[in-house]
């Protein structure tokens, strides 16, 4: 077992590294970011050999006969539920068709719908009644012990406490498979009060861990269950399918097609893919999905699973020279939507956001806004136009443009209409005038900052306006539609050109391919070299561009090591002194955390020349920059004050921010260098952008328009990568994010409802 062990060894790292990546750090089609999760495994690792059977005995053949009619009946009874959420959808659809004046609140079914959406997407128990007959006449499947759950109202800045009993039961069933007992809070923390029980029953639930890999979770599992288990065990099987889920939830997928899930299971050794997957959906583990169908909730699970391929293909066959009954022309109809699989946790969101969306479509104009969009200047006018007549309308421009949104703010204020401007840090709160009086998007969803909500849960305002848009993750993006009230009116403002968000989902470059509301382009572009240089990266040409002051200036390296340590010259010398930035303002912006001159390089050469220490709160010494990850997605910087019994003591932008001791290894890192991803709708006075020559396969052209703009008064490459760069400018567009939001969205609002 010690084999086992010491492959088991890695997890805790991997988890700890997973934790505070925020999110994958390139959209390079290339390859995956060197800081992301995949670097380590990889789609291709296969389980260990030696396992090569199912070798099960006599009588678990018996149990599983025994069982099978009843699982059967407990499948299509939970597709049956999927369906009547289906229809309840299609019929609150049906009741909203027309505009909906302000002031309306959902009732009736609608309101059932939505109180059972929430309660499914905060894990609480779902009334069945409120879906129906046919719902509520499905037997209740036995409920896992719940995952540590965020608020619905707000994303959580620290796990869900767990009892010590608990946390000691996982750590003894840790023990006994090889796992490092460090995991043990993690475990606890994503299984529940019965952690332990769950794990020793199933030891592919370790997968569910962040960071642990399928070949340690194979390890574990076979030194507790010894010749039990096997590369074909259902348990297996269905922890790949949802480990592989999480995976592409960490690249920005809300889902996958189920034939590459198939593929990848069969690269993991599973020996019958096809009947994980359907094992994977009848379990419930994951949802299945093809848009366009009538019934996209099981759709292929009853067609193309239950027979298995060759009955698909039977039919396909048997079909072949047949009219359809709607006398539609096949050729023209195209290759049928793909199937796809999916966590619920993000079908429901996207379900939900796409609903919430077309409600603020449907909004009715508002002719009191006529004053105050002739009052406003020209930029501002136009967009004061649109949002007085839509209830959704996207804004793209770059950093100067976003005063016009915040012009559209004020002026509604000024006609007494509640309105809030929300961005997506602190940093980009600074960036705004006081006058804005901004909060940031997670402080509006926990009810620290802005309006709070009224006594129907929703928020208490007329007009949101939402800035950094391309930020929002589906997750998020729900969460704030959901707390809008009718007839209320949303502003989301960004620029495309930037990374997506960190977590699942392309919310905002998916409303924008769907063309369902108003889009409004600023006219308005970055000033000086550093706006010229990025908005050529934009449209696909990297530019030499004239910086008589030195706005922007290239060091060409031929190392990492000389990256390394020409990044620390610029950031602690020759900035400070041709700009009188110092080097508290100055960020260095790097591909990923590992490498040569990854973040973990360049910030130990910078600690040891900014704030030289022993470390000796876990690494960290007072006056350290940090960056905190209280969620995933989520990057805070700011600096290390003390450290006690509770935890290390930081400062925030401000704000004073105590980490627990066990979470400081998993959640806080330097932050004197961060990726791209981290980075996103946040700038600083000056950027010091790193590209050594083994970020070449990272780099696309998301992530150097990220990059590259991050700076306000001078930006700074250091550069040896020879012809990657502009290779990636002009030919690596971002990488695709498979997601359901625009069919979705699309199939909500009918094309004559859609602006021309």
């Amino acid at each position: 077992m010690s084999t086992d062990r010491d492959t088991a060894a890695g997890a805790a790292e991997t988890a700890a590294e997973h934790a505070t990546a925020g999110g994958p750090d390139t959209e390079a089609a290339a390859g995956p970011a060197p800081d992301t999760v995949e670097d380590a495994d990889g789609p291709g690792t296969d389980a260990p050999e030696g396992e090569g059977g199912t070798a099960e005995t006599a009588a678990a053949e018996g149990a599983v006969a025994e069982t099978a009619a009843a699982e059967v009946s407990e499948a299509a009874a939970e597709l049956a539920a999927q369906r009547e959420l289906r229809e309840r959808i299609e019929q609150r659809k049906a009741e909203k068709a027309g505009p909906i004046p302000a002031g309306t609140k959902l009732s009736g079914q609608a309101a059932h719908l939505l109180a059972a959406v929430r309660a499914v997407e905060s894990g609480a128990p779902v009334d069945r009644s409120l879906l129906g007959p046919r719902a509520s006449a499905a037997p209740e499947r036995a409920q896992p012990s719940p995952r540590a759950a965020e608020p619905a109202s707000a994303p959580s800045s620290a796990p869900q406490t767990v009892p010590a009993g608990a946390v000691s039961a996982v750590r003894t069933v840790l023990a006994e498979g090889g796992a490092p007992e460090a995991l043990a809070g993690q475990v606890a923390a994503a299984l529940g009060e019965q952690a332990g029980e769950v794990l020793r029953e199933d030891p592919w639930q370790l997968l569910g861990v962040p960071g642990v890999r399928p070949e340690q979770a194979d390890g574990f599992a076979r030194a507790l269950l010894g010749a039990a288990c096997g590369p074909g065990d259902e348990r297996r099987a269905a922890a790949l399918v949802g480990w592989l889920l999480e995976r592409a939830a960490l690249q920005g997928h809300t889902a996958l097609e189920a034939a590459s899930v198939r593929d990848t299971l069969a690269e993991h050794a599973v020996p019958d893919p096809h009947e994980a997957v359907r094992h994977a959906i009848a379990e419930g583990a994951v949802l299945v999905f093809q848009e366009g169908a009538e019934d996209s909730f099981g759709g292929e699970f009853e067609d193309g699973f239950e027979d298995g391929p060759e009955a698909g293909a039977e039919d396909s066959e048997a079909a072949e020279g047949e009219e359809p009954a709607d006398g539609t022309d096949t050729a023209e109809a195209g290759p049928p939507a793909p199937v796809l699989l999916g966590l619920d946790r993000y079908a429901l969101a996207e379900e939900s956001l796409a609903d919430g969306l077309a409600r603020l479509v449907k909004t009715g104009p508002d002719d009191s806004w006529d004053e105050a969009a002739t009052a406003a200047p020209r930029a501002a006018a136009e967009l004061i136009r649109a949002v007085a007549g839509h209830g959704l309308v996207l804004h793209t421009g770059g950093e100067a443009a976003r005063a016009e949104p915040v012009a559209v703010a004020g002026a509604a204020r000024a006609l007494g209409v509640r309105a809030v401007v929300a961005v997506h840090s602190e940093n980009g709160r600074d960036r705004l005038d006081a006058s804005a009086e901004a909060v940031t998007v997670a402080g509006l969803l926990a009810g620290a900052e802005g309006p709070g909500r009224d006594a129907d849960g929703m928020f208490a305002l007329d007009l949101l306006v939402v800035l950094d848009a391309p930020q929002l993750d589906v997750e998020t993006a729900a969460m704030i539609v959901e707390s809008l009230p009718d007839g209320s009116r949303l502003v989301l403002s960004g620029d495309p050109g930037v990374l997506w968000s960190a977590g699942a989902g392309r919310v905002f470059g998916d409303l924008l391919a769907a063309r369902v509301c108003p889009q409004l382009a600023s006219r308005t572009p970055d000033p000086g070299p550093i706006g010229e240089l990025v908005s050529g990266v934009g449209i696909g040409e990297l530019h030499q561009v004239e910086a008589p002051g030195k706005e922007v200036v290239i060091v060409p390296v031929r190392d990492a090591g000389e990256a390394v340590h020409r990044a620390v010259q610029l950031v602690a010398e020759s900035v400070p002194r041709a700009f009188g930035v110092d080097a508290g303002q100055t960020q260095v912006i790097t591909v990923g955390h590992g490498g040569s001159a990854g973040t973990r390089a360049l910030n130990t050469a910078l600690k040891q020349r900014l704030n030289p220490g022993p470390g000796r709160f876990g690494g960290f010494d007072p006056g350290d920059r940090i960056a905190y990850v209280p969620s995933p997605g989520r990057t805070l910087q700011g600096a290390v004050v003390s450290a006690d019994a509770e935890g290390l003591r930081l400062d925030c932008e401000g704000a004073e921010v105590v980490v627990p001791r066990d979470r400081v290894e998993s959640a806080v890192r330097h932050g004197w260098a961060l990726t791209a991803h981290q980075a996103a709708g946040m700038r600083w006075p000056a950027a010091v952008v790193v590209l050594p020559g083994d970020a070449a396969r990272g780099l696309s052209r998301p992530w150097v328009y990220t990059a590259f703009s991050r700076g306000d008064r001078h930006l700074s490459v250091v550069h040896g990568v020879d012809q990657a760069l502009p290779h990636a400018v002009s030919d690596v567009p971002s990488q695709e994010r498979t997601t359901r939001l625009r069919p979705l969205i699309e199939s909500l609002l009918a094309p004559a409802e859609q602006p021309g």
